[in-house]
């Protein structure tokens, strides 16, 4: 008898909001020979992929690395390290992370004001500066960029000028943003960014892209306590992504998920991130216009659409779930489901990286039409 039995997926076309379909050059990429976590090739290659990443980023900060987790650590790191309790923090929240944000917030003993906008719908600019003067000062604000769980985006560089000016640290959320439109976090004023491996960059999850500014890092430096997670101490991993000196142990990186990202960033950098984006624009283009086609409608306006996150509204008498398994046994295909007051309302369909591509968007509009056939 053998217990090494061998685990063979099936190949699915993943159109859903994320992982999306991986790069074969970071497939090939993560089954390199594992080198030790202090090697000095693998800390050659940590400099490249933190390089890599400034780019993406559009920033300059020193402080710029792939912490161990998915986006969701990113968020945790975000609070953990920069709030402290009693600190007053504002979250804008047009979905499900924006919502998150906050409990992570509340959970450390922050006075979290959140200032709740419809789901769909970008965070109102004028609302979030009403807010800020006319309350005593925050500590931190934090947006969401590319809100996943409805597909809405929104325009952080202006939010970011009104949160420079009141003084507080600016959190950025682009988990979905980040590797399929424009990142500029230099550019919009923010002190905290964090992403995802498993979106726009076509990589596995398992890492979260972060970065922040010197800003940031003197708030760290002054905190009265120690930072209330061990694991995510950014004052502690500096030491092992820093460049200078020798690096100090923190944990044991996942270094071939490392080999992956910097694959992927590479990915993302031969092709030009300006044409990464003009390739994510076309393929929502296309999308959209076939379900228009079918009878489909958007539950975004087209001004604050995301191309790599499109909600599509559930017709009058359709079965969403019974379509979505459809989709996965008959064709292979996987899309995603509707969350909080959109569950059963929408589907949400990723055009994520390498997913975001004509072909595919001509495979998952033909498996509609078989799919809705005699429903709308």
């Amino acid at each position: 008898m053998t217990h090494t039995k061998r685990f063979q997926p099936s190949e699915i076309l993943l159109m859903g909001p994320g992982p999306s379909c991986v790069y074969p050059a970071v497939y090939r990429a993560l089954g390199l020979p594992t080198l030790g976590h202090l090697d000095p090739d693998f800390i050659d290659l940590m400099d490249d992929t933190a390089e890599r990443l400034r780019t993406a980023f559009g920033t300059r900060n020193r402080l710029t690395m792939a912490l161990s987790g998915t986006g969701s650590a990113g968020m945790e790191a975000s609070f953990v390290n920069f709030v402290e309790p009693g600190d007053r923090v504002l979250v804008a929240a047009n979905g499900v992370f924006g919502m998150r944000m906050a409990d992570v917030a509340e959970r450390l003993g922050a006075a979290v004001d959140r200032l709740d906008f419809e789901w769909g719908k970008p965070v109102d600019v004028e609302t979030v500066r009403a807010r800020i003067e006319s309350e005593p000062p925050y500590t931190m604000v934090g947006v969401v960029h590319a809100e996943t769980s409805t597909g809405a985006l929104t325009d952080v560089s202006a939010i970011g000028r009104i949160v420079r000016e009141s003084g507080a640290l600016y959190l950025v959320d682009t988990v979905t943003g980040l590797g399929g439109l424009p990142v500029a976090v230099d550019e919009w004023g923010a002190d905290i960014v964090y992403s995802g491996t498993q979106k726009c960059l076509s990589c596995p999850p398992g890492l979260a892209p972060f970065t922040c500014s010197d800003r940031a890092v003197a708030k760290l430096s002054s905190r009265t306590g120690k930072v209330p997670n061990w694991y995510l101490d950014l004052s502690m991993i500096v030491q092992y992504w820093s460049g200078d000196g020798a690096r100090a142990y923190h944990h044991t990186a996942p270094i071939n998920m490392i080999y992956g990202l910097n694959a992927a960033l590479g990915c993302l950098l031969d092709e030009g991130i300006e044409a990464v984006i003009a390739r994510h624009r076309n393929a929502h283009e296309r999308l959209v216009n076939g379900l228009e086609d079918l009878g489909l409608g958007m539950l975004v306006a087209p001004e604050h659409r995301l191309p790599m996150l499109n909600s599509v509204t559930v017709p009058d008498g359709v079965d969403e779930a019974d379509i979505r398994k459809r989709l996965r046994r008959e064709h292979h295909i996987e899309i995603g489901a509707g969350l909080g007051p959109l569950a059963g309302k929408v589907w949400r369909i990723g055009l994520m990286g390498h997913t975001a591509r004509a072909e595919n968007v001509d495979r998952l509009l033909d498996a509609f039409r078989d799919s809705l056939s005699g429903c709308v």
